[in-house]
């Protein structure tokens, strides 16, 4: 199954989630699957494709 996932940046701001995905990868949990994202013209918002077996891995 696929879910969209929209994650606003705190105070419009990217830069640490990028960080932090670069020093720390991805940070999900086994059985959930990155699939394709992007972010708005503003880079306040990013929508993430993921796929998942069952929807629980997300709230992990």
């Amino acid at each position: 199954m696929l879910y969209m996932v929209v994650e606003k940046f705190k105070n419009h701001d990217p830069v640490p989630v990028y960080r932090r995905f670069r020093d720390r990868g991805r940070l999900a949990p086994e059985g959930l699957q990155y699939v394709a994202s992007w972010i708005d013209e503003k880079l306040e918002c990013c929508f993430q494709l993921m796929g998942a077996a069952v929807r629980k891995l997300l709230d992990e």
